[in-house]
């Protein structure tokens, strides 16, 4: 049996200001509105990840800060850390870590998406 990654479900008081978020920062897009649970889900195509993002009362809980257990990120590659860095400064996005080099061959920094999602942005060096 193969597996193969559907989507990525979140949740957000407010469905349209996350996907626009996406889209702003990422050029994702918004490819659907469908009703869920009495409310609305958008699905957002981020290079190929589907997102889901369903509507939740303002009131719910948020994820603690990492470390936690369960999905803490998002990583999304690119081919060139610094430009992409740079095209999310221009864009406001929020750094929760800045660009760095943990081991030969990876670069990665870490930005706040939204709904405070945290986004790993990488760069693999060519094998």
């Amino acid at each position: 049996m193969d597996f193969v990654c559907d989507h990525l479900h979140l949740r957000s008081p407010d469905p349209e200001a996350a996907a626009a978020g996406y889209a702003a920062l990422f050029d994702a897009t918004i490819t659907d509105r469908v009703p869920a649970r009495g409310g609305v889900r958008l699905v957002v195509d981020l290079g190929g990840l589907r997102l889901f993002i369903d509507h939740v009362p303002p009131e719910t809980n948020s994820a603690p800060p990492p470390p936690f257990v369960g999905i803490e990120h998002i990583g999304l590659q690119v081919l060139d850390l610094d430009a992409a860095a740079a095209r999310l400064r221009a864009k406001g996005a929020t750094f929760l870590m800045e660009p760095t080099s943990p081991r030969p061959g990876v670069k990665i920094a870490f930005i706040e998406g939204p709904d405070r999602v945290r986004i790993e942005i990488l760069e693999r060096a060519a094998q």
